[in-house]
């Protein structure tokens, strides 16, 4: 079974209060990977998930320690998380760059995965700034340097390019429509597997000995709203993909 560990899709948010003349605070935390994770399980793969506070503590900063891994997944966190770890940003100390060693991991045979969100592939007002990290060079995609998030809230269709690909094979009847994704532009020698309005939505890439692939829009709401989580095709989309990423899939 693949060992597949998801790295962000968690947020904490803090809200104020004001009830005339008193005001107080609360803070509650969120993960946006359930229907995901449910999915994947329904698959027969199980994922471990590092919520986005831990990445810049825990995440793993070798080869080595990401070989424990069969396919790593980044979701709605941006590259600050791995490159500002508290020895560097609290210490001023050198360590071991998580992307650095994600890129060389992925070229010694792992499978990577980028998922869309507000802190992916460049992210709203370019904070995710993943365009000038070095997975730029194994993703599958090029990034715009700013703002990179298409809005549709009116609904994005969607369309499978690439039925031949194991993952286009999986693809359902009836997909729903998605609320948003991240606009990226494909490679030379990248597969685009489908699209939404038009733009990238699943492009995979061999990259020496292993692969990367990219879903532009999110893994939860609000891009990828409830019918589309629970449409029958999203667990079977899910399943593909990652079995890709394990080099069980041919495309």
């Amino acid at each position: 079974m693949a060992r597949v560990l998801l790295a962000g899709e968690s947020w904490i948010s803090t809200a104020t209060h004001i009830k005339g003349f008193d005001e107080f605070s609360s803070t509650t935390f969120h993960t946006g990977a359930d229907a995901f994770m449910a999915a994947a399980a329904s698959q027969g793969i199980e994922i471990e998930q590092m919520y986005a506070h831990d990445v810049p503590g825990k995440f793993p900063r070798t080869v080595e320690e990401l070989s424990a891994y069969d396919i790593v997944i980044l979701s709605d966190i941006g590259a600050n998380s791995f490159v500002l770890p508290p020895e560097v940003w609290l210490g001023g100390q050198r360590t071991d760059n998580p992307l650095v060693s994600l890129a060389e991991w992925t070229k010694a045979g792992g499978g990577l995965m980028m998922a869309g969100g507000y802190l992916s592939f460049q992210g709203f007002q370019a904070r995710a700034n993943f365009a000038r990290s070095p997975l730029a060079s194994v993703l599958p995609v090029t990034m715009l340097d700013y703002d990179d998030r298409a809005e549709r809230p009116q609904g994005a269709d969607v369309a499978v390019i690439r039925p031949d690909h194991s993952i286009g094979a999986a693809w359902g009847q009836g997909a729903p429509v998605l609320l948003g994704y991240n606009v990226v532009h494909a490679k030379d020698g990248a597969d685009v597997v489908a699209t939404v309005d038009d733009d990238v939505l699943i492009a995979t890439m061999d990259v020496g000995k292993g692969r990367s692939l990219v879903w532009t829009s999110d893994i939860g709401p609000h891009w990828c709203p409830d019918q589309f989580l629970e449409w029958e095709g999203f667990a079977p989309l899910v399943g593909a993909m990652l079995r890709w990423l394990g080099t069980d899939g041919a495309a």
